[in-house]
């Protein structure tokens, strides 16, 4: 499909893996992704063939069920769906962000109990941070969890904006473990989903991403075991802190992905389509146009790759992962939204991919910190 507008410098494993990933999404993913989108989720059944076809956790320790491969075998599934518009299945939440709290602050205990079954998909995991009346403010969230005299939790709160809500078995759950702290004072707890006290709110009506089952989730006086508390006690803050780089790093690469398709539907349309007897792409409005986006989307990948080769060596920071993600996301916007143009009438039509990815665009400036939090976050690194 990329062809040689945006060619894929891969090894031989990541060739392989790029292969499985391309065929993965569209034969079991691609087909069904219309009716999710109705559904305003996916199909269990799309989890356990990712596991199955070797495609969850795949930089989990090959000891704890995945397969020990670095962050490029990310960056590979990723670029598949995205080029495709695929965003229903949120494999890399899943497999990128919520799996590695467990592998790095989990105990041998939590790491046996729960990461195996996320390589496999029989668990599906989620991270649940995001509160009605606190956004991007974490240390400001209002959900407590209390030890209890017999060494038990209790969970009380509610979260929102909850990615894979629906379907989650495990869900990582920032609270206040001792409030008086502040951020100091907030723990992360691993929350099965089957226990009493767990409640899932509404599926969310969302402007995009219609397949991404997206939700409220409620914690009622919910006891949770001793053992589940995820690394320290009042350490949370500092553990999200310090996995957030990487959550804004797969924003970006998503971007970057989502922009290569839709200049390649779009040189697709403009070759097809036929306007006053000649093909559109003849029209050199429409043929700059389209070479600009080109362009800004080299130029993001460019970005988006330098950060990656940061990121596998340990020396990406969060000021530059926070500037990616904003740079991305704004720039997938404005190409999605100048690709969709030069489709005309047809671009608004949901029944075409580029007017689906356009909307899904939009939270990305949102979502894994909004563009202003992410600047702000730069300039505290420049004026330091």
């Amino acid at each position: 499909m990329t062809e040689a507008l945006f060619e894929d410098h891969d090894s031989p494993e990541m060739a392989a893996l790029r292969d499985t990933a391309r065929r993965f999404a569209r034969e079991q993913v691609a087909p069904h992704h219309a009716q999710w989108e109705r559904d305003g989720m996916v199909s269990r059944d799309v989890w356990r063939a990712a596991g199955t076809a070797g495609l969850l956790c795949m930089t989990t320790p090959e000891a704890l069920g995945g397969a020990g491969a670095d962050f490029r075998a990310c960056q590979v599934f990723t670029q598949e769906l995205g080029r495709l518009g695929l965003s229903g299945p949120v494999f890399h939440l899943h497999s990128e962000i919520v799996a590695p709290y467990l592998v790095h602050y989990g105990s041998a205990a939590q790491q046996q109990r729960w990461l195996p079954r996320m390589a496999s998909g029989e668990v599906i995991g989620a991270i649940a941070m995001t509160e009605p009346d606190t956004g991007s403010d974490l240390a400001a969230i209002r959900t407590r969890a209390v030890q209890q005299p017999d060494g038990r939790w209790k969970l009380s709160g509610q979260k929102t904006f909850i990615s894979n809500g629906q379907l989650a078995d495990l869900v990582i759950v920032a609270a206040k473990t001792q409030p008086e702290k502040g951020a100091k004072g907030v723990s992360l707890l691993l929350v099965d989903t089957s226990l009493p006290g767990f409640r899932r709110g509404r599926k969310l009506e969302k402007l995009g991403m219609l397949a991404q089952d997206t939700s409220e989730l409620f914690f009622d006086d919910m006891l949770l075991p001793a053992d589940a508390l995820l690394g320290e006690d009042g350490r949370g803050f500092g553990y999200l802190m310090t996995e957030l780089p990487q959550e804004r790093l797969l924003v970006a690469l998503w971007a970057v992905a989502a922009m290569e398709g839709a200049v390649l539907w779009a040189r697709d349309w403009l070759r097809e389509r036929k306007a006053f007897g000649a093909p559109l792409a003849d029209k050199q409005v429409l043929r700059h146009g389209l070479a600009a986006c080109w362009s800004d989307t080299l130029a993001a990948r460019a970005f988006a790759e330098d950060c990656v080769c940061r990121h596998i060596d340990g020396r990406l920071d969060s000021a530059t992962a926070s500037a990616l993600k904003a740079w991305a996301s704004e720039m997938q916007f404005s190409v999605l939204d100048r690709c969709l143009q030069m489709f005309g009438g047809w671009g608004y039509m949901r029944e075409l991919p580029i007017a689906r990815a356009w909307a899904d665009a939009r939270v990305q400036r949102i979502y894994g910190g909004t563009t202003e939090i992410m600047r702000e976050l730069v300039a505290r690194r420049l004026f330091d």
